[in-house]
This record gives structure tokens, C-alpha cells and sequence, in this order.
């Protein structure tokens, strides 16, 4: 087995992904606090649209894919999606299928990171395991995280300087692990932070030189990029976020909105007229397109 270190590429910030509710401006809140929030609430699409009103979202096509898993866009826009049978499936920006990685072994992707370009890091969660791609998808490399964790992984993700950061679900510990030297170089105790809560840690993402753990059951707790506790979103409920320019967006309802990471303002943006809310499972927005994901697919849209 090969050592993700020494093949990792230099790597820049990481990219997209979302799901449900919202703090006010003011609403940023210590850990052991959560702010009042709006109650979270909980989308299909079909071939080529009619010509869109101006100002829509317009309908590109819609991909075939049921049940979709693991998502994520790369700094490019490509699409990145793991199938029901948690092949990785890579597609153009428009939707266009470009490549295909089948695993040697079965696993479910917990999650997926290809913000980089030219590596996607692939999460299995069920067999604790990182596997590392090249930009077409091929394998470079792969890590058993039980050769060198006694704990249970819950969520990973790629950072911009090639290090892993995970949580430690076992210890309830935010770990960075460098594979190059192929050790923890910092561990952040969660215990203080949660209390006497019951943690659902769900994602992992690092964006901006800040690290965003989501746990559905209170929030979106925020560290540097040392793993120093920093804040705390109150954004119960969700299940992933995603990021766009200096924004956090997440999927609210018949909208998505978008919350700036740094004056704190949020903005909403409502989903085309087609899209069935109560179906939609996540939404990707990228600079030119969004990908809705249903049970049944992914619509891809063209933004106004």
C-alpha cells in the first residue's frame, strides 16, 4: 500500500457543497451558545428546457445518476459525483461525462474532495480508508487511517498545504495528519466545545485558511488553519455547506442562501420554478452552473 505522501500536488483552497437554515448577521455564536436561528426545512428537472425568462435559471440537461452520494466541484467547475454503486463519476461543467473510477475493492464514499485540480481526495468511511486521484481520475495512492488512528474517522477532507485534517470520532478530537511524514501534527480536543450535546459531525471542509466542521444537531463550528477554535455558526440541522467567492451557501427550502463569511450579511436566491424542494437532497453552485441532486439525478443549470 502507498503512502499518500511525496504524491500529493500543490493545492489550492477547497471548493463547494450544501444544505439547510441561517443565522442572522449578529447570530455568531461561542460554542457552548447557539444564537436563535430560523427552524431548517427540507428537486427533479428534466431534458433541455423552453428559453428561460431573463434573470432564470436556465435548464441544461439532466444527468441520469440514481442515487447520487458524495459531491463536490473542483476550481474549475467539474463536477465530481459518487453513484449509487460509489464509483466516482467526473463530469465537465455543462454536465458533459468526461471519466470513471471503480475502486479494486467496494466501499461507501463518506465524502469527496476536488476542489484541488489536480488531486481528488476519495473518503471511505465504512473501511477507513483515503484514496488519492489525479486530475483523469486515476489512482496515485491510498492510506488505511487504522495503520495510524486507534479511532474512528467520521468525516476527512483535503487542505490547501496537501495535509489531512479529520475528526477523531472516538476521542471527539479534530486531528491534522501530514502525510508526507506520515504523523498527527495537531489535535484539537472537541469535548470542551460540545458540552453536553450529542454531536452528528457530517462534513469537513478547510476554505480561506479556516477549517468548517458541520455537526447537524447544533452548528458549523469554525478553526484556523492551526485547528485554534475560532467560532461557531448556529446552523442546525445541516448536513453539508458549501463555499462560493468570500460566501458560505447552504440549501434552505425552495432557496439557497448564501452567508458572507466575513461582514456576516446573508442573501437568498431562489430555485428555478421546476425544482421539486421536498426532493432536492443537496445543491453545488459554481461561477457559471448549479447542480441540483434528487434520488433520481442532477439537473444542471446555467446561472443568469
Amino acid at each position: 500500500m502507498r503512502a499518500l505522501g511525496g504524491l500529493l500536488l500543490a493545492a489550492g483552497s477547497l471548493g463547494a457543497q450544501a444544505q439547510a437554515t441561517l443565522p442572522s448577521a449578529a447570530s455568531v455564536a461561542p460554542a457552548a451558545v447557539v444564537a436563535p436561528v430560523e427552524a431548517p426545512r427540507p428537486a427533479a428537472a428534466a431534458a433541455p428546457a423552453e428559453v428561460p425568462a431573463t434573470g432564470a435559471w436556465a435548464l441544461v440537461r439532466t444527468l441520469r445518476l440514481p442515487n447520487p452520494g458524495a459531491a463536490s466541484l473542483d476550481r474549475r467547475g467539474g463536477l465530481y459525483v459518487a453513484d449509487a454503486d460509489n464509483n466516482i463519476r467526473q463530469f465537465g461543467p455543462e454536465g458533459l461525462p468526461l471519466n470513471t473510477y471503480a475502486p479494486a475493492q467496494p466501499g461507501h464514499v463518506g465524502q469527496l474532495e476536488a476542489f484541488n485540480l489536480t488531486n481528488t481526495l476519495v473518503f471511505y468511511d465504512d473501511r477507513q480508508q483515503l484514496v488519492l486521484l489525479d486530475r483523469f481520475l486515476a489512482p496515485l495512492s491510498e492510506l488505511r487511517l487504522a495503520d495510524y488512528l486507534d479511532g474512528t474517522v467520521r468525516v476527512a477532507t483535503l487542505a490547501p498545504d496537501n495535509q489531512i485534517w479529520l475528526l477523531d470520532e472516538s476521542t471527539l478530537t479534530l486531528r491534522e495528519f501530514d502525510p508526507g511524514t506520515l504523523r498527527l501534527v495537531q489535535n484539537t480536543p472537541l469535548d470542551l466545545l460540545i458540552g453536553r450535546t450529542r454531536p452528528d459531525f457530517r462534513f469537513i471542509r478547510q476554505y480561506q485558511n479556516n477549517t468548517y466542521l458541520v455537526d447537524k444537531t447544533t452548528g458549523v463550528y469554525v478553526f484556523d488553519n492551526l485547528g485554534n477554535y475560532k467560532k461557531k455558526l448556529p446552523l442546525p440541522g445541516l448536513n453539508m455547506v458549501g463555499f462560493r467567492g468570500d460566501e458560505l451557501y447552504y440549501l434552505d427550502g425552495s432557496q439557497v442562501r448564501f452567508f458572507h463569511l466575513y461582514n456576516l450579511t446573508s442573501r437568498a436566491v431562489a430555485l428555478p420554478t421546476a425544482a421539486d424542494a421536498g426532493a432536492l437532497r443537496q445543491v453545488l453552485v459554481g461561477e457559471q452552473y448549479a447542480y441540483l441532486f434528487t434520488a433520481q439525478g442532477v439537473a444542471v443549470y446555467r446561472l443568469p
